[in-house]
């Protein structure tokens, strides 16, 4: 589970650093969370 996390994390910094605006930033932050949420339900 935790090369998932890492490979979330990632992909995540690298969307946040790609974003222009602060809308954009909160878009991704949630588009990162519901990744990481759906990754830990399959886990499950």
């Amino acid at each position: 589970m935790s090369r998932y996390l890492a490979i979330a994390l990632a992909l995540f910094a690298v969307t946040l650093a790609a974003c222009n605006t602060i809308a954009g930033a909160g878009e991704d932050i949630s588009k990162g969370g519901n990744a990481i949420t759906n990754e830990a339900e399959k886990v499950k």
